[in-house]
């Protein structure tokens, strides 16, 4: 089974929330994950001087390392920018 670890879409319209979540690469973009892994917020809060970034990072090396999981190109960037990943 091929694993991609890429976004899933949640909350209301004008409230979008992203998940980070390890999946079967022949499924939809929010069916139901293997493992999630983390949070992505791509709006800045009231009070908040950055967006919001939430994720296990024992867990994606683990799938990038042993799990065999491919990253999307948006994640690429998105863990780019994390220099523990």
């Amino acid at each position: 089974m091929p694993v991609r670890l890429r976004l899933s879409l949640h909350g209301p319209t004008n409230n979008r929330i992203f998940h980070l979540v390890a999946i079967d690469l022949r499924k939809r973009r929010d069916a139901k994950p293997i493992e999630t892994l983390g949070i992505y917020d791509p709006r800045l809060r009231p009070g908040q001087m950055q967006k919001t970034m939430e994720w296990s990072v024992d867990r994606i090396k683990y799938w990038l390392e042993t799990g065999g999981a491919l990253p999307s190109k948006t994640v690429v960037r998105l863990l780019e920018r994390v220099s523990d990943v």
